[in-house]
């Protein structure tokens, strides 16, 4: 149930309005499901091509480019929120025409946060002109991370944050937690009978 943003407590997301069972007005920060898959569709396949040229052809510049691009991606989403974002503002027109699926945005939050650790890593790496194992195989893990959320609507991220909730090592988000396929729920998930 959403919850109502204070001065003190910034929302961070697009704001969900709703009211409380009391008819108290809530506010929760939230993301368009559609969207972020589409944005994990787009650079899923600039990862892709980008993997393709380093590994097929030995040609390393779109790796660079792209894996950079995709640090300063994740950076945004990550401070300033998926609306900021430059990739959302150029699938926005994809998902247009559906009726908004709204996800919770702090659990998308801990998982873009997962994958601007694994693009600076891979920025760093590709800039500093590392080749082999270990690139390739962070590369490979990145692309089937994009094609599990933008295939399968499957985000990782959002399952371990919901893993840490339950276990006690992470907390809830008191306003609003509804992550695809039931990732943030807290109680029994997909048990007899669902």
């Amino acid at each position: 149930m959403p919850h109502s943003a204070t001065a003190s407590t910034p929302l961070y997301g697009q704001a969900l309005y709703g009211q409380s069972p009391e008819g108290t007005p809530l506010t929760a920060g939230v993301f368009n499901e559609h969207e972020v898959r589409a944005a994990a569709g787009v650079t899923m396949a600039l990862g892709t091509a980008a993997f393709v040229f380093a590994y097929f052809a030995k040609v390393y510049l779109p790796i660079q480019v792209v894996t950079t691009l995709f640090f300063i991606e994740f950076l945004v989403r990550v401070v300033a929120g998926f609306q900021y974002s430059p990739v959302r503002w150029a699938v926005r027109w994809m998902t247009r025409r559906r009726e908004p699926e709204w996800a919770s945005a702090k659990p998308k939050r801990f998982a873009w946060s997962l994958g601007l650790v694994m693009a600076f890593a891979m920025m760093i790496i590709t800039n500093s002109g590392i080749r082999g194992t270990l690139p390739l195989t962070i590369c490979l893990l990145c692309i089937t991370l994009m094609w599990l959320e933008s295939v399968l609507g499957m985000c990782v991220g959002c399952e371990l944050h919901g893993f840490l909730v339950r276990r006690g090592w992470a907390k809830k988000d008191p306003a609003y937690e509804v992550c695809a396929h039931g990732a943030c729920t807290i109680g029994t998930r997909r048990g007899a009978g669902s």
